[in-house]
């Protein structure tokens, strides 16, 4: 019975997602000398993160002349350099309270070097920031990168010493205005000597953390990334689909930097736990302590790498890369990606051949099967829409940073909302999305259409307005057609896979650095295909049902882990960025939909599902309160 391989698959699938976001387990005291220790950095983050300390306070001159003392003690030959405040920044830190006056006005950066053997070959930095908001300790934001970068000292200097130098640059101001590294950046006499940057940040209090961002051209940077962080404790979490993504985003660290200068390097960044971004609870003791062994461990890792390498990284060509549960990371130039489509392609005709001759596939089915998928994309878009402003309005809504703040605090409740609204919809499409009266799919989709038609009217002419708007009135035209929807399961599964292709191509031709997204569930699903349309294209025997529900879990489990960070980076805005994560999850699955005799039911859970996941998303309202401007 195919239900039961679906429903293994799906377990195992969420399992896989899991494990792969799990944190390392942090290491203590006892750990070897050479390694990073979550427990000695810890130390540092307990003295740094006591109590906010922004620009100007009284706590932040006691945070500086603690790590001055520990940047000398570590053996740094130590420095500090001052530079002015922007008008911005002074702005923005009177707007918080704070007094720009007490700090003269200025900022003040504190450098270490420890000298390499060879002092003429371009020099390592690995920058973190010491300032805070008025409102957080910053345990995480940034305190956890600046202990790190202390230990990663300790860490190389018992490793022995390297033919480079390395740099460490604490900034100062870059909840402000990125000052402090505009400072350095513009006129340190230490700038033009450093060839590669490592940049450590986090915007939330745990969570894996994500090597987000590299300087353009990163083919060299991915080679040597690859080779040194998945030595790190709990592997490497990191693809080129959230180099993209930032790269297009308005958000800037302190490694902007740098990478608008053409230096090579890399961002790294935790996410999770939002509630803890700029707030008070971001305390140590309220810190993951997994998260800090994790960022650390790539830091030191990478960094060690390029202090010993021959040649440092340099700027050539982007590559489309990806790692695989954490373990390793694929990457090759983008026009490979033309070849694992051309691949994918050939093998999806051998299978729609073997389909046709053993299982009476048709043309016209295929095209039912991507209708299929079209109705679940559009669909998708107006759903993940409706139930994530079910918890709040969208950020760009916001009537102050309080509210934002609030918002984000809210996202684990979002995202559980919008990841069962998906699963529903994904239900449905198995268990016959034509079953249910037209007019009550239809009639239900045109209600939650109206939602952003309303805001469009109302003059919020955002991109997620404008896409729900126009994707549910596509999805009404579909679900009006109900003889559009495919009739049998070989129909929907290669129709899904060419629909997929067709994303894949399109997402190649514009962004090569995504189009793995579409390419690789689509070549599992293509290989699959070929397999069960030889053993058995009935798709009864475990023969055949065997190795597409493998290909689903190990597929859907990579989707999985993938989808989170997504959510956390953009779904606050963009929900239904998880919907373009959800139809190849459905291409994998499709081939294990249930018999007719079971697909009223397998609706029924999706009906449920469907109201769960808009139950939790509502409740975040309850969960995390909006609070009133300026009483935060």
């Amino acid at each position: 019975m195919r239900l039961w391989w679906l429903i293994g698959s799906l377990a195992v699938a969420l399992a896989i997602g899991v494990l792969t976001l799990q944190v390392p387990r942090p290491a203590g005291a006892d750990a070897a000398r050479t390694n990073f220790s979550t427990v000695r950095a810890i130390a540092d983050v307990n003295a740094v993160a006591q109590r906010p300390h922004p620009v100007g306070s009284p706590e932040h001159a006691r945070v500086q002349a603690y790590l001055i003392q520990r940047m000398t003690a570590l053996g740094l030959q130590v420095s500090t350099q001052t530079g002015p405040l922007s008008p911005r920044a002074i702005r923005r830190l009177s707007a918080e309270g704070g007094d720009p006056a007490a700090a003269d006005f200025s900022v003040t950066n504190l450098i270490g070097v420890l000298p390499g053997r060879n002092p003429a070959l371009p020099a390592v930095a690995v920058m973190a920031h010491y300032d805070t908001t008025p409102h957080s300790p910053g345990a995480a934001d940034d305190s956890t990168g600046v202990a790190a970068a202390l230990e990663t000292v300790r860490a190389i200097r018992a490793r022995g010493p390297a033919d480079r130098t390395l740099v460490i640059v604490l900034t100062d101001g870059e909840e402000l205005n990125l000052d402090g590294a505009r400072v350095f950046w513009s006129d340190h006499i230490l700038r033009d000597r450093i060839g590669a940057v490592i940049n450590l940040e986090a915007r939330g209090g745990g969570g894996r953390a994500m090597m987000f961002e590299t300087g353009r051209g990163n083919s060299q940077t991915i080679a040597l990334f690859g080779d040194a962080a998945v030595r790190a404790t709990g592997g490497v979490t990191s693809n080129s689909l959230a180099v993209f993504v930032y790269r297009v985003m308005p958000n800037g660290t302190d490694f902007t930097i740098p990478a608008r200068r053409g230096v090579q390097g890399m961002n790294f960044a935790f996410i999770g736990r939002p509630e803890q971004y700029h707030a008070p609870a971001s305390t140590p003791d309220m810190l993951d302590h997994g998260s800090v062994q994790h960022i650390g461990a790539q830091a030191l890792e990478t960094a060690d790498a390029l202090l010993r390498a021959e040649a440092l990284p340099e700027a050539t060509s982007d590559v489309v890369y990806g790692d695989v549960f954490g373990r390793f990371i694929i990457h090759y130039p983008p026009v490979v990606g033309w070849l694992l489509w051309g691949v994918a392609a050939g093998l999806l005709g051998v299978a729609g051949a073997l389909a046709r001759k053993r299982a009476g596939l048709t043309a016209a089915e295929v095209g039912r099967g991507m209708v299929d998928g079209l109705w679940v994309l559009t669909a998708g878009l107006v759903l993940t829409h409706a139930v994530r402003l079910a918890g709040g309005p969208l950020s760009s809504r916001a009537e102050s940073a309080d509210a934002y703040y609030t918002l984000l605090a809210r996202l684990p409740w979002l995202e559980a909302g919008v990841a069962l609204a998906v699963l529903a919809l994904l239900l449905a499409v198995l268990g016959g999305r034509a079953r249910p009266d037209r007019r009550v799919s239809a009639g239900a989709l045109t209600a939650l259409t109206l939602l952003p038609a309303f805001h469009l009217v109302t003059g919020d002419f955002s991109v997620p307005t404008i896409v729900a708007t126009a994707a549910g009135v596509i999805a009404i035209g579909l679900s009006l057609a109900p003889q559009w929807a495919a009739r049998t399961v070989w129909g929907g599964w290669t129709g899904l896979i060419a629909l997929v292709l067709v994303l894949a191509a399109a997402a190649q031709a514009a962004a090569p650095e995504a189009a793995f997204l579409f390419q690789w569930p689509a070549l599992l699903a293509a290989v699959a295909a070929v397999a069960a349309a030889a053993l058995n294209p009935g798709l009864t025997r475990p023969a055949a049902l065997a190795p597409i529900a493998v290909v689903a879990a190990l597929g859907g489990g990579w989707l999985i882990a993938l989808a989170h960070p997504v959510f956390l980076g953009i779904g606050m805005d963009l929900p239904g960025a998880l919907i373009l994560l959800g139809l190849p999850g459905l291409m994998l699955i499709r081939p294990l939909s249930p018999e007719q005799a079971v697909a009223r039911r397998v609706l029924m859970v999706a009906l449920a599902i469907l109201v769960l996941g808009a139950g939790l998303s509502a409740y975040a309202q309850i969960a995390e309160p909006m609070v009133a401007a300026g009483t935060a």
